[in-house]
């Protein structure tokens, strides 16, 4: 079975809005909406679970039967920062996965993933064991001077890193033990980290999968604003039929 984890429990502060960026209505549909359908079209996707933020969760059930998202199964509430989402997530799914099931996790605020994006995650694996969806970076990288932060005297070349994003997809008996292993160590779950940087701080190797420059993170009014204007000029890819793009 293939589960995917949605992470929906921010507040959405850095946005400026008063309500969760992920329920705000865009073109007359939630944004988290958006970001369920690629998922919900998927063959390969078996079952929707969603962390949601607290007092949100009959609201997101009434959304997904108004727009038919009928494989999502389950709803928990989201934690203090994102690991502490995702590992609700993760705990919610024991006894509900089997120990080689796949589990994507996705952001509820990147609603322009591909379908495309989601078979070659899970094709990745299958293969190695992980996916982490990944693109070249095409902006030069250098390093700031730690005597001096306003100036530089060393680059990083730019063929030999890599920007990820999600979704990503683990195993879900490595997901259950690494996580356990993270709390109890107090390793890999700070404010910034996420499950990939994690996996890398707890001695995984982590496979690169392809990736979208249109899977932009909805952060800032700027992101809203390019997303907007993603939709008007393109529609997604995933509201196409999933069968013209697999």
């Amino acid at each position: 079975m293939n589960t995917a984890l949605i992470i929906a429990g921010g507040s959405g502060s850095r946005m400026g809005l008063d309500m969760p960026k992920q329920f705000v209505m865009v073109d007359g549909k939630p944004i988290l909406m958006y970001t369920l359908q690629p998922f919900q079209d998927h063959p390969s996707i078996d079952s929707i679970g969603v962390v949601c933020i607290e007092g949100y969760q009959n609201i997101l059930m009434d959304y997904a039967q108004e727009y038919g998202i009928t494989k999502l199964d389950w709803i928990v509430v989201g934690g203090d920062s994102a690991q502490d989402s995702i590992h609700n997530g993760i705990l919610h799914l024991q006894g509900l996965c089997h120990p080689q099931d796949i589990v994507v996790i996705h952001d509820g605020i990147r609603p322009l993933v591909d379908a495309s994006v989601i078979s070659d995650v899970l094709a990745t694996c299958r293969a190695f064991g992980n996916g982490v969806a990944a693109l070249p970076y095409n902006e030069q990288i250098f390093q700031i001077d730690q005597e001096d932060p306003y100036s530089t005297v060393d680059f990083i070349p730019r063929d030999s890193i890599r920007r990820v994003a999600t979704p990503q997809a683990y195993h879900y008996d490595v997901l259950a033990s690494r996580y356990q292993e993270a709390y109890e160590k107090h390793l890999g779950i700070g404010p910034s980290s996420y499950t990939n940087t994690m996996m890398v701080e707890l001695g995984e190797r982590l496979y690169f999968s392809v990736g979208s420059d249109k899977n932009i993170k909805l952060t800032t009014p700027d992101d809203l604003a390019l997303f907007q204007a993603l939709l008007k000029v393109t529609p997604p890819e995933h509201l196409l039929p999933v069968n013209q793009l697999l």
